[in-house]
């Protein structure tokens, strides 16, 4: 059941974070795309303007119809910074040297209306088949989409990504073609490194996710635990007494004709039984109401002694008869904040658990005392002790370090699962420290109420 439930929060977390990232790089690659899609446009359109202004026109002076365009001062390669700079650098008023506006490979060709070249441009030397494979693949988009006046394009040839603009004239068209693979090799790029950054996170992630998953079912496995064990042992202290009833009963059915002064021994069986449900189921539901009321109980501030003196005085005569000696130290008016009859019950279920287990003419010591901002009560007693391996579990309900002496001096272990729930809903603590062979202390310690004596 464990194991399903965390591969089934590891497919939700997988899926989730995969969405979520699916999200964020079409969203990265998307912007990427229309940037890189509006500075080639900028790029290309300035490149169109360059060979419709006068600088395109002295461009072609001394270019033949049909050839790459060589001009008539006959220079050659020329390095600017930029890259080179090829046949075609043109140097307008002053010396300066005018060339089309772009940081990459372009090249103009001018065709008719029946779409046959006419001329055309290059800084670079190209072949006239180049220019023919060119101008088909934009004679391809035009038929797919028709004339509609000025329009870019982008296609792949001989390796290399073009785009270019169709500008229409009087008496044909003007295209120009820009050199685009740079910029296509990053949105690639960007699509590369996005598929290997994804896979190395969604593997990272299902780690993470398996470990934080085993971590957080960790708390649910323990709890289900618990309550298995819990409804065992509730039905294990309840099968007894009601095997013991119906025992009783059937002996009382069996013997029909006798007085019931003769037959008391056996009713006397049922009403201890039926006293041992009853405290049980009352202790029972006491854990639920205190689980389901720690924000509506009303704590006040209480003196603390008073509240240790009043469960130690009745029982005095109890812990005498039994043979079991006590001490006990008190410090006087020392005030907690808390809620009186919860500590009281605390304190009754330490001490009653003292004698139980102190053992034939064993001791009981008491001590309540303030200890920097905190009162600490102290109840021991002498007896076997508790071994080191039980001691982090007897406030667990039902909890019993040895179920034969359990049974013998009574109760069900729900007594210290009681006295920490009260404790815990007052933000104190509750601990024990033992030795086998040497006896038991259990400590309780809460915070001092304003108004404390020193």
């Amino acid at each position: 059941m464990f194991k399903k439930l965390r591969n089934r929060f590891l497919i939700v977390n997988l899926v989730s974070i995969s969405i979520m990232m699916l999200v964020a790089f079409v969203t990265i690659y998307t912007i990427t795309y229309q940037n890189v899609k509006r500075e080639t446009n900028m790029e290309l359109f300035k490149v169109s303007d360059f060979y419709h202004g006068p600088y395109g026109s002295v461009a072609h002076e001394g270019v033949n119809s049909g050839s790459s365009s060589v001009p008539s001062t006959g220079r050659g390669v020329e390095n600017d910074g930029m890259g080179e700079r090829g046949i075609g650098a043109y140097r307008g008023p002053g010396g300066d040297p005018k060339t089309p506006p772009s940081r990459s490979v372009s090249f103009m060709i001018q065709t008719d209306k029946q779409w046959n070249i006419t001329d055309t441009h290059s800084r670079f030397d190209m072949e006239e088949s180049f220019y023919t494979q060119a101008l088909q693949k934009v004679d391809q988009d035009q038929s797919s989409l028709g004339d509609r006046g000025r329009w870019t394009g982008q296609f792949a040839l001989n390796g290399t990504d073009w785009a270019y603009v169709v500008d229409p004239s009087g008496d044909g068209h003007m295209i120009v073609f820009m050199d685009v693979t740079a910029q296509q090799g990053i949105l690639t790029n960007l699509i590369y490194t996005f598929t290997v950054v994804g896979l190395f996170m969604l593997i990272v992630i299902y780690f993470l996710s398996r470990y934080f998953a085993n971590r957080s079912i960790a708390p649910v496995r323990e709890a289900f635990e618990k309550q298995k064990q819990f409804i065992a042992d509730a039905s294990h202290e309840l099968k007894t007494p009601l095997a013991i009833i119906n025992t009783n009963t059937d002996v009382l059915l069996a013997n029909q004709e006798e007085t019931i002064e003769s037959q008391a021994k056996w009713l006397h069986y049922i009403k201890s039984e039926t006293e041992r449900m009853s405290g049980l189921t009352n202790d029972l539901l006491y854990l639920t109401q205190m689980d389901d009321s720690r924000s509506t109980l009303i704590h006040t501030k209480f003196n603390m002694s008073d509240a240790v003196e009043s469960i130690i005085l009745p029982m005095e005569a109890v812990i005498f008869e039994k043979n079991i000696s006590l001490d006990y130290s008190i410090d006087p008016d020392l005030m907690v904040h808390g809620n009186s009859e919860q500590i009281k019950q605390v304190i009754l279920i330490l001490l009653d658990n003292a004698v139980k287990y102190s053992g034939p003419k064993g001791a009981v010591n008491i001590t309540l005392q303030k200890q920097n901002q905190d009162v600490l009560l102290a109840v021991s007693n002498t007896g076997e002790g508790i071994a080191p391996e039980h001691l982090d579990r007897i406030f667990d309900r039902f909890y019993r370090t040895d179920s034969s002496r359990a049974r013998k001096h009574g109760g069900h272990g729900l007594g210290l699962a009681i006295a920490r729930s009260i404790v815990d809903q007052h933000k104190g603590e509750i601990y024990a420290k033992s030795a086998q062979g040497e006896g038991a202390t259990f400590y309780v310690r809460l915070s001092l109420g304003r108004g404390s004596a020193a």
